[in-house]
């Protein structure tokens, strides 16, 4: 069982939300978009918000600015965040501008908020779950989609909660964050998307 609590807290790792935001999001999508298009903005998706990171991480930890992979402390998060808020920016530039696609405009201009917020209370020494941040923007994002396009994705969205329940629980056993820090985290995650989806839905 620890095992498999671990696991999940790696397999779903707050980096790839994005990606799983946009793989559904051309899944579902009854607009016709080349599949070269396609390709293209996943690669670059993946470079900018994964594979990036992830090197960030290793000169910061080479500078000596974090330790772990964990961010365990919140000074430790500080420039962590501010990179990835960095990153997204260039994401909502370069690859889902609102031209290209405005729903994916605006779910990653949530996750910027998000971003930010957790950054802020990083300052202010509260620790906030990224994690929980991550999947409950997904979350959120699916069945904001699901109205949009009027789709039926209960399978989907039911996978999605317990993923979410899975996710809370892991990072509890494991733990990595309090009970108030998993909550925060939820909010931090569904309420910008929550806010910005009138803009497009």
């Amino acid at each position: 069982m620890d095992r498999i609590l671990k696991s999940i807290s790696y397999i779903f790792h707050p980096l790839i939300m994005p990606l799983l935001g946009v793989i559904f999001y051309y899944s579902k999508s009854p607009r016709f978009i080349a599949p070269e298009v396609i390709q293209a903005k996943l690669v670059s998706l993946i470079i900018l918000t994964i594979l990036l990171p992830i090197l960030l991480y290793f000169l910061l930890k080479t500078l000596g600015k974090v330790r772990s992979m964990h961010l365990s402390s919140t000074k430790e998060r500080i420039y962590p965040l501010i990179l990835n808020c960095i990153v997204i920016i260039i994401a909502i530039q370069r690859i889902v501008s609102p031209a290209q696609a405005f729903e994916l405009y605006f779910f990653f201009l949530g996750i910027l908020v998000s971003n930010m917020s957790c950054l802020m209370l990083a300052l202010l020494k509260f620790k906030a779950s990224i994690h929980m941040i991550g999947v409950a923007g997904l979350f959120m994002f699916f069945i904001a989609l699901s109205i949009h396009f009027s789709i039926n994705i209960n399978g989907t969205l039911a996978l999605m909660a317990i993923i979410l329940g899975a996710v809370a629980t892991s990072r509890l056993h494991l733990r990595a964050h309090s009970f108030k820090e998993l909550i925060v985290g939820i909010f931090i995650g569904i309420i910008p998307q929550i806010i910005l989806t009138p803009y497009w839905l």
